[in-house]
């Protein structure tokens, strides 16, 4: 700023809005009225530090005035983040400006600074940008000419303390403009931020020269090195964000389709062609009209968004967890409707606009690839085999293209060829080309979906190249998945507001053909030997493809998804060109996907019955065995924790059963069959026992102990019951690792309630349960088996067994109260207390030839289990086992029961009152769990 004679006032410091704002700017920082109360209060001041604190007195109420009014105008226009980000620019902008028209006038006057002695205070990074959320980061850059002098440093500790003060999170920097220029030159973060330098107050005539020498000394001849650091860190970047658009716990900023990917897109074009705004990009050449409208339309979901996040957690905050996803998705005015909650609506908004900004990043950044990284060298090139393309395409810097966009538009099987060619050759698809996919989605017609040809070149995607994943997901992002299976396009970016499934519906869905076709490659033949052989041996491939393609296409709707999944399949299964009897295949796998799911894990299939009704349902060794592989891709396909040995080990069981029961016969799945199989293995385990002995133990256990243990569980309960007195507890803690869980066995005195003791004892060291079952031999002995794992899903590593054993001994001999001691563990953690999860209870006397099967679907809290097994047992039921099927927040507790007289449970009166009681324990829990 040049000398001046007079002494400046505040309006020649505050720089003009550096767009539209929200709001007037009068109401948002008046600077008349601010500049009075200023002067009003340095009136009174009788030293610097007096100064100092007049000024923040003053400055803070403004500050804080200005926020209120910008929230305000927010909650009335929450979806117009664009003046709102410049709005708290420029409130900052004010307050910068301010602390120093402070500084420069009060505090530090100089009224006639050397030509060393001038100073420009510049905005940096987003602030740069002049796009701010409510509680960004203030990044500033104190320019000075070539050295810093005493002056300049006493300016800049003056306003540093002021902000601090102000409670301002400032990042800063102090440089001359050839420090600014060797920096940039050295590191990369440095040089982006000197891109977006924006002036704010100080010597115009300083900014103006930095902004001229590092066009001309550091960013020219430059754009190579720049484009190749700044695509591999937004790589790295993706890596450490989880590497998918589609994790439902999204970091707006960082994440993989966020700001910073269009931040990204932007230095690039900034740094390479001098664009100012990011409208340029379309006089640039960069973008078409409609493509910079997608991308504003993203920048602009994508900042209200983060602006409604801060404005919620009232701090810095970018991840958009569970329980701040309803909360942000009313903010912005997302309500309830279609049978859909409205963070559902507002997540598939977030997921659609994240996928648009991967395409528009990809294909802006492989264009500037392949103009500026560096080149493969000549001989590399010559020497590289280059795979022939079929006829009209061509291949520029490894990607394919249409050689003539008009001709290629003219066929509209290109549509779906370009695809499978680009399967063929391995090779990319060029920028061009997917720029005239997206632009022309409309050719793809009823007319062309019922043509045989492509038909077959859609089902040729998924069965002939062995990568399909690959095709699925470009068509997808593409969106032309969605228009040659218009019934696809409503799962597109849908999430599903729970904590099971870590991907949204149609990238679930592609999950899931990844896995097909990697269990088709061989690769998983150790992890899943069932379906690996299934596979080999032979099956329906098309079925199979088609019915994972559209096992989830039903979500998101009023009905059952696997019921309006199947009438949807009935539709489209005939379009994609299979025969009558491979559509009514088809149909059944997406009606029942979740049959198999809910056999194992929620039922006992140890029970004779379990198995039948099972086979009753399957009907064929064909559909049984698709129905085995669908059900494994599914669960492998909901996240990457899901899928472990216990639930293999379910499936497995369930499926080696019911092909006996298939091959033999129903009527040879029966309990005695079974009874006197395990005698039979145990005898011949227990070979160094007398004969008497292993008479003994074969004859002390009534039938349904035989029927629902394995051998190994039969052993360790005759070593525990031998010699067992009736004082005396005795348990064993062993690693079972085929089932990925802890067996705990435990062998004493009967009495009621032993299995909600027992349940109590384990929750009290956190373990979870995932499945248990108790006996009372006939001579008055209970033997209960729990299967148990860690707070990871993991055995309990064999350090923690000493403890896992004093706790339990504890619990069970009193010394420990479990109902006390688990008040306060027994928490609701805050990310997982938005979802809803409904509780159903349900009493089924037929799924089991002599138990009542009580089924509890609710929330999953770590003492629900003790709360649900300890109201049945004040309630004189006996419990036989219990199956534990955890999804994410939800659980499915099934209990096989017998009433005090050893009876099912029949009179409906009795079960009302019942379910009313476990109903209670489960709301007073919660409401526990909740307030903890």
């Amino acid at each position: 700023m040049a000398p001046v004679s007079k002494e400046p006032t505040l309006r020649t410091f505050v720089p003009p809005p550096p767009g539209e704002l929200i709001c007037d700017e009068k109401v948002i920082f008046d600077i008349d009225a601010v500049e009075a109360a200023l002067k009003d209060a340095w009136a009174s001041a009788e030293s610097p530090a007096d100064v100092r604190a007049a000024t923040i007195g003053v400055v803070d109420a403004a500050n804080q005035n200005g926020r209120a009014v910008i929230a305000a105008a927010i909650s009335e226009a929450p979806r117009n983040a664009r003046p709102a980000v410049h709005a708290y620019a420029w409130l900052t902008d004010c307050i910068v400006t301010t602390v120093l028209y402070t500084a420069m006038v009060k505090l530090h006057p100089n009224p006639n600074p050397t030509q060393g002695e001038r100073i420009a205070v510049l905005a940096v990074g987003g602030y740069g940008r002049a796009e701010m959320s409510p509680y960004s980061d203030v990044d500033l850059l104190f320019l000075a000419p070539h050295k810093v002098t005493g002056w300049i440093e006493s300016v800049v500790e003056s306003m540093l303390y002021m902000f601090w003060d102000l409670h301002l999170k400032v990042g800063h920097s102090t440089r001359t403009v050839r420090d600014c220029l060797r920096l940039g030159k050295e590191d990369f973060t440095i040089r982006t931020a000197m891109l977006e330098t924006r002036f704010l107050a100080g010597n115009e005539d300083l900014a103006h020269d930095l902004h001229v020498k590092l066009r001309s000394e550091l960013f020219r001849n430059t754009a190579r090195e720049f484009i190749e650091a700044k695509l591999e860190e937004r790589a790295e970047r993706h890596r450490k964000q989880g590497g998918q658009r589609y994790v439902v716990e999204p970091n707006v900023k960082e994440g993989k389709g966020g700001l910073r990917d269009l931040q990204s897109l932007f230095w690039i074009a900034k740094y390479v062609h001098g664009v100012r705004k990011a409208h340029d990009l379309v006089k640039a050449g960069l973008y078409t009209a409609d493509e910079y409208r997608q991308f504003s339309e993203a920048e602009t979901f994508l900042h209200a968004t983060r602006n409604a996040l801060h404005l919620t957690t009232e701090r810095a905050m970018d991840q958009l967890t569970f329980d701040l996803q309803v909360e942000v998705a009313e903010r912005l005015g997302y309500v309830d409707h279609s049978g859909r909650r409205a963070v559902e609506h507002f997540m598939q908004d977030y997921f659609r606009h994240a996928t648009r900004v991967g395409e528009l990043t990809r294909i802006f950044l492989t264009a500037l690839e392949d103009a500026h990284v560096k080149q493969t060298p000549k001989l590399q090139r010559f020497l590289s085999r280059r795979v022939k393309v079929a006829k009209g395409f061509s291949v520029e810097n490894g990607r394919l293209r249409a050689e003539d966009p008009k001709a290629f538009l003219a066929d509209k099987l290109n549509l779906l060829r370009v695809f499978a060619e680009a399967l063929r050759t391995g090779y990319l698809l060029h920028p061009d080309m997917m720029r005239l996919i997206a632009a022309n989605l409309d050719v793809i017609d009823q007319d062309m979906r019922e043509t045989p040809e492509a038909q077959q070149t859609f089902l040729d995607l998924m069965l002939k190249h062995g990568n399909p994943e690959r095709a699925l997901r470009r068509m997808n992002e593409l969106g032309v998945l969605g228009a040659f299976i218009p019934e696809f396009q409503h799962i597109v970016a849908m999430m599903q507001f729970n904590m099971y499934h870590s991907y949204t519906v149609d990238e679930h869905t592609i999950q899931c053909i990844s896995v097909l076709s990697q269990i088709e490659r061989g690769e998983l033949h150790e992890e899943l030997p069932v379906a690996s052989g299934i596979l080999k041996t032979g099956v329906n491939r098309k079925v199979l493809f088609v019915a994972l393609l559209l096992h989830d296409i039903g979500k998101g709707r009023d009905e059952d998804h696997s019921v309006i999944g199947a009438r949807i399949a009935r539709k489209v299964a005939p379009r994609l060109g299979l025969k009558p009897s491979e559509c009514d295949t088809v149909e059944w796998l997406v009606r029942y996907h979740l049959l198999m799911s809910d056999m194992a894990q929620k039922r006992d299939i140890s029970d004779p019955r379990t198995v039948r009704d099972f086979a009753k349902a399957v009907k064929t060794r064909e559909r049984l065995d698709l129905l085995t592989v669908l059900t494994v891709c599914d669960i492998r396909g909901v996240g990457p924790n899901v899928w472990n040995n216990w639930k293999a080990q379910l499936l497995r069981g369930l499926h080696h059963q019911t092909s006996f029961a298939l091959e033999h016969g129903l009527e040879e799945v029966n309990r005695e069959f079974r009874e006197g199989e395990a005698k039979r293995a145990l005898r011949e385990a227990l070979g160094d026992w007398t004969t008497a002995e292993k008479r003994a133990e074969t004859q002390r256990h009534y039938g349904p102990y035989w029927q629902g243990l394995p051998t190994s569980a039969h052993v360790i309960f005759a070593g525990l019951l031998q010699g067992i007195s009736n004082d005396e507890i005795r348990i064993d803690l062993h690693p079972d690792e085929d089932r990925d869980a802890t067996r705990a066995c435990f062998a004493l005195a009967d009495h009621p309630g032993i299995f909600s003791r027992l349940a109590g004892a384990l929750a009290l060291v956190g373990a979870n349960v995932v499945d248990a079952r108790t006996y009372t031999s006939k001579d008055g002995y209970a033997t209960a088996i729990f299967w148990v794992q860690d707070a990871d899903g993991n055995p309990y590593e064999q350090s923690r067994l000493p403890r896992l054993r004093q706790m339990i001994g504890k619990t069970l001999k009193g010394e420990v109260v479990a109902r006390d001691a688990l008040k306060s563990r027994d928490k609701i953690k805050k990310r997982e207390s938005k979802f809803n999860v409904p509780t159903s209870i349900t009493f089924d006397n037929e799924g089991s030839e002599i138990f009542t099967i009580i089924e509890v679907d609710t929330r999953d809290r770590p003492g629900l289990l003790f709360d649900l097994t300890r109201e049945l047992a004040s309630n004189s039921i006996s419990i036989a086992s219990a199956q534990i099927a955890t999804y994410g927040a939800q659980v499915v507790d099934s209990f096989y029961v017998k009433d005090m007289f050893g009876m099912k449970i029949h009179a409906e009166p009795k079960q009302r009152a019942l379910e009313k009681k476990l109903r209670t324990a489960i709301e007073s829990g919660a409401l526990r769990a909740l307030k903890g």
